[in-house]
């Protein structure tokens, strides 16, 4: 695995009541956020980011509050749309075989 280095204040643990370890965890956690919600990473290269089992990860959405349904307008519009169309049509089947 590659790495990055960062740059950052010496007491920024302290800031955010940390440790190094964790702070470190945060900041890889929070950048695989970021970029999952902004569609730059699939949700399994962002858990691997975070260091994290994907379901793991995708609790951690859950908990920023960041969609785990990447769809732009359109999509979400259109997925919708299908799944109205297959539930009625699963209805209308299943009222003709009662």
């Amino acid at each position: 695995m590659k790495q990055i280095t960062l740059e950052y204040p010496e007491d920024l643990e302290l800031a955010v009541f940390t440790t190094e370890e964790e702070l470190q965890a945060q900041i890889r956690l929070m950048a695989a956020l970021k970029m999952f919600e902004l569609g730059k990473l699939s949700s399994g290269k962002a858990a691997a980011l975070a260091g994290m089992p994907r379901v793991a990860f995708f609790e951690q959405c859950g908990l920023y509050g960041v969609s785990i349904f990447n769809y732009s307008p359109d999509e979400l519009e259109n997925e919708l749309r299908v799944d109205i169309e297959a539930a009625r049509t699963f209805t209308v089947a299943s009222a003709e075989t009662h």
